[in-house]
């Protein structure tokens, strides 16, 4: 049945992408990181901070050869389990992966060589400007690809052709200056800045705790406490001008944020915790505070947020609308000299995506009933109960990162953590922290984009390859088992150097060097 086919789809698409985004947030922050450290050592010349990046640098490298591992299959899924979304878009969507590919993954993976086998070959400022290389290319390599999902998001610079039937590119500067790509990097990047913090603040607490490389531990401390609070601080700022994206580009994914499901008078009121009855579609309980979501969501007091019941209607008349278009596309494709089936597409052509929703419940557009339609226009908005406690636990433990990382910092100027076992284990047990938040921050941002593959231009169920299910079960159970296997060599890699400490580095100036060489 298609449909398991496209359920199919997804979870594979989506496993792979979560388990990919275990290790891109570390590779992100990590390499900052370690550019503070090195420029520290270049500055003061002092060995400790030299010991610091070739330390830390080690597990970023782990880190980083898994995350390329894991992130070169999901771009061939595209071509094998989305073929039809790789013809449709293939023109828009591919050049910012092309880019991706040959301007940053290309500079990152040299300066990473050189990183590590040029520590002997290079001077100090060489080597620290091959760093920053390797932190712009990895950086530069997230813009392209948020940037290219951010077009997902936001089909900006694209119009449709009915001579080619797909999607085309008019033009690439409103694709790469997209508003909701934008938004998306700096939150996406700042919340890697943050999981870097987080490992070296936890390990380095580890140390403290069992009173290890004492002054190696502290001086990482302090850098990881600094560091990561002004990036978590970055997360929230940026995370409502994300929001603010959001309400202006896909307000169905944030009504179902806020289980809002009418609309209210502005500025509208933030659900900080509800029960949604998606089947009633209303709320049986909500603890509501007043204007907060209205200022989020519309950077006003007198703009309203339209409300599910009030979306669904609207986008019933955009299916009305798209149908009409589709007709006209099925003609076109019969007779492309036809002028009043072309003059019909260009009238309707802005609700061509929205017309192909009615695919899901009968080949012939034409013949869909209001009963259809009305399902139709139901599905465009997300299921609201995992929208809605996924982005509130996102939120929740980015408000706990902000009180770990103000405290270790508070503790960190006056120099009485290393007196604070309690803030130590709190650092060392939140270790978990920053991956929940980006998992769940993901869960939010693509399953908030369905039933669209392309945000009002492609569904999802159109956009799936001719695959049986017995194909997608077994490549499914393959990349699990794969990546779970991948996931367990990284953990006991980090586990195992993280243990022995910048002891593993053999220089004889720390505990375990026995263990080490």
């Amino acid at each position: 049945m298609l449909d398991e086919v496209v359920d199919l789809s997804r979870l594979q698409f989506a496993a792979t992408a979560l388990y990919h985004f275990l290790f891109v947030p570390l590779t992100l922050g990590m390499v900052w990181l370690l550019v503070i450290m090195e420029s520290v050592w270049v500055m003061t010349g002092r060995q400790v901070y030299q010991d610091m990046t070739r330390f830390w640098g080690k597990l970023f490298g782990i880190n980083f050869a898994l995350g390329v591992t894991t992130g070169i299959t999901m771009e061939f899924q595209f071509g094998t389990n989305w073929a039809y979304y790789s013809h449709y878009v293939g023109d828009i969507f591919g050049a910012p992966l092309a880019i991706e590919g040959l301007m940053a993954f290309f500079l990152e993976s040299t300066m990473i060589g050189l990183f590590f086998f040029g520590w002997d070959r290079l001077s100090r400022r060489q080597h620290l400007l091959v760093t920053v290389l390797m932190a712009i290319g990895t950086n530069l390599s997230a813009l392209w690809i948020l940037i290219a999902n951010g077009w997902m998001q936001n089909p900006v610079g694209a119009e449709f052709s009915y001579q080619t039937m797909r999607m085309e590119m008019t033009s690439f500067w409103d694709v790469v200056f997209n508003p909701v790509a934008q938004a998306k990097f700096v939150h996406t990047v700042s919340a890697g800045y943050v999981t870097g913090a987080m490992f070296v603040l936890s390990i380095s607490s580890w140390y403290l705790l069992r009173g290890r490389d004492v002054e190696f531990a502290k001086k990482s401390f302090r850098i990881a406490a600094a560091f990561g609070f002004a990036s978590v601080c970055s997360v929230i700022v940026l995370g409502d001008e994300s929001g603010y994206s959001v309400g202006e580009s896909q307000q169905a994914k944030l009504a179902a944020m806020e289980a809002m499901w009418h609309t209210e008078p502005a500025p509208a009121s933030f659900n900080l915790v509800a029960w949604p009855d998606e089947a009633g579609m209303k709320n049986d309980w909500s603890v509501e505070i007043p204007w907060v979501m209205g200022l989020i969501g519309t950077r006003s007091v007198s703009k309203e947020i339209p409300g599910i019941h009030e979306i669904v209607s609207a986008n019933r008349a955009r299916i009305v609308s798209g149908q009409q278009a589709v007709v006209a596309l099925e003609a076109l494709r019969a007779d492309r000299t036809d002028r009043a089936a072309l003059a019909r597409l260009e009238a309707y052509k802005a609700d061509l995506g929205f017309g192909l929703l009615l695919k899901k419940y009968t080949a012939n557009v034409a013949e869909a009933t209001p009963e259809m339609i009305d399902a139709a226009a139901r599905d465009t908005v997300p299921k609201v109960a995992p929208m809605f406690w996924s982005f509130r636990l996102m939120v929740a433990l980015g408000l706990s990162m902000l009180m770990l990382f103000g405290w270790a910092l508070w503790t960190s100027v006056r120099g009485t953590f290393t007196r604070s076992p309690r803030m130590l284990r709190l650092a060392l047990y939140s270790l978990p922290l920053p991956w929940m938040a980006c998992e769940v921050g993901w869960v939010v941002a693509e399953y908030g984009r369905q039933p669209w593959t392309i945000y009002g231009v492609l569904p999802t169920r159109l956009s799936v390859s001719a695959l049986s299910e017995a194909t997608l079960y077994g490549s499914l159970a393959g990349f699990v088992g794969f990546y779970t296997v991948l996931l367990c060599v990284e953990l006991y890699l980090m586990v195992r150097f993280a243990r022995q400490g910048p002891g593993s580095l053999g220089t004889g100036r720390y505990a375990n060097e026995v263990h080490a060489l």
